[in-house]
């Protein structure tokens, strides 16, 4: 059986002409930033960030600093990846039970507690800032890893993601597994779950890309230098008595890999979750 050839027509090369070039300007940013990580402080300063190929300028002293342990970067790095690993997986969990609920069950207040959900998704987090300060110090999480994701675990965003897929699961299935004599759990865990892969991996990247970059509420939980985490690390690096850009151009190349390994691992369902999350409920 041979394979049909696709017809090229002028509107496909003016497609790919187009995406041509936004993936140039996608991906300069990324050049540049690693073209800089191999630069010393004083060419970034004075020319900042550029495509300039310089070879007698270009070192990897930059990345010897930080392989030598003088700097406490990668216990930033570990702290980063175990909250990250820790909120992603316990946001997945929580809020895709709370989405499948809601989506699947008939109960009393159901429409009222959606409709809640949605206002919180309207609310900056900076206007509930000072109370879960306040309820983070009054259960003592202060300076802790728990304390500098646990707020946020079960976010609404997700919420009503899990929602909007599990509207559009067949509910048959449950029927028949209830007749076969399945729990509640059982038939979310071993039927529901695996059908909401593509959910799952796309809240899997943006959530764990989310609590990657988190630098706020880190930066207000955490206090001491072991327990700080990447990006805040980072920023320290930027002081009023020397500006360690080279440095942390460095770092700041290493910190990319995680989510792009993530990306790479769940990219196969991104989109697919994302569409049909957004069109189905």
């Amino acid at each position: 059986m041979t394979s049909k050839k696709r017809k090229w027509t002028p509107s496909s090369f003016i497609m790919l002409g187009i995406f041509i070039i936004i993936s140039i300007f996608a991906l300069f940013p990324l050049v540049a930033i690693a073209l800089g990580s191999l630069k010393p402080s004083t060419e970034i300063l004075r020319f900042g960030l550029n495509l300039k190929l310089q070879p007698e300028l270009l070192s990897f002293d930059n990345y010897s600093f930080i392989f030598s342990g003088e700097s406490d970067y990668f216990t930033w790095y570990k702290n980063s990846i175990i909250i990250t690993v820790a909120s992603t997986l316990s946001c997945l969990l929580l809020t895709s039970m709370v989405g499948y609920g809601l989506a699947v069950y008939h109960f009393k207040f159901k429409n009222l507690i959606f409709g809640l959900v949605l206002i919180v998704m309207m609310i900056p987090v900076e206007i509930i800032m000072l109370p879960l300060y306040k309820l983070t110090m009054n259960l003592g999480l202060m300076d802790t890893l728990i304390g500098a994701f646990l707020p946020f675990v079960v976010a609404p965003i997700p919420i009503f993601f899990f929602r909007q897929y599990a509207s559009g699961l067949p509910k048959d299935l449950l029927d028949a597994a209830r007749v076969d004599g399945c729990t509640e759990i059982g038939i979310y865990f071993r039927i529901m779950m695996p059908l909401m892969a593509p959910a799952f991996s796309s809240m899997a990247i943006l959530q764990a890309l989310n609590s990657w970059n988190n630098f706020l509420w880190p930066l207000i939980v955490l206090r001491s230098s072991e327990k700080l985490t990447l990006p805040i690390g980072l920023s320290t690096l930027l002081t009023p008595y020397g500006n360690n850009y080279d440095v942390l151009i460095a770092g700041s190349v290493m910190a990319i890999f995680p989510v792009l390994i993530l990306y790479i691992f769940f990219q196969r369902y991104f989109i697919e979750g994302m569409t049909a999350g957004g069109v189905k409920g």
